[in-house]
């Protein structure tokens, strides 16, 4: 049997919210159907990126939804997302644009961690 990747799904109060910030970050178009407006009174719980047929990013409603927190194992990350970019610099400043915050903590000078606007850690690696 072959299997494929077809989507990492992120728990998330505000499934629109993140994954705007997602599409932003990718350039991935938020699947037509999922794009809610917002103050729509009932929002999707499912939004998911359009990444051409390759794996993509979901968001889904999770009212309960506590931000994982890193280093730790009170409420641990369990996933996180690696992105790759040419350089981390421009990088970290198009990621802090889009809302993203730094994590205070940096264990290595080779990428850096952020938290995304629900609290999920992701890195920036450089390319390879």
């Amino acid at each position: 049997m072959v299997v494929r990747l077809s989507v990492t799904a992120l728990d998330t109060r505000d499934p629109v919210g993140l994954a705007r910030f997602y599409s932003a970050l990718t350039g991935w178009p938020i699947r037509p159907d999922d794009d809610a407006e917002a103050g729509e009174a009932d929002p999707p719980d499912w939004v998911e990126l359009d990444a051409g047929g390759a794996a993509t990013i979901a968001c889904q409603l999770s009212r309960g939804h506590v931000p994982p927190v890193w280093p730790g194992d009170e409420h641990p990350q369990q996933v996180h997302l690696d992105f790759a970019v040419a350089d981390l610099d421009e990088g970290e400043a198009f990621v802090l644009g889009l809302g993203a915050r730094k994590h205070h903590i940096q264990p290595d000078a080779g990428w850096r961690v952020f938290l995304d606007p629900a609290g999920h850690p992701f890195c920036l690696v450089p390319e390879k």
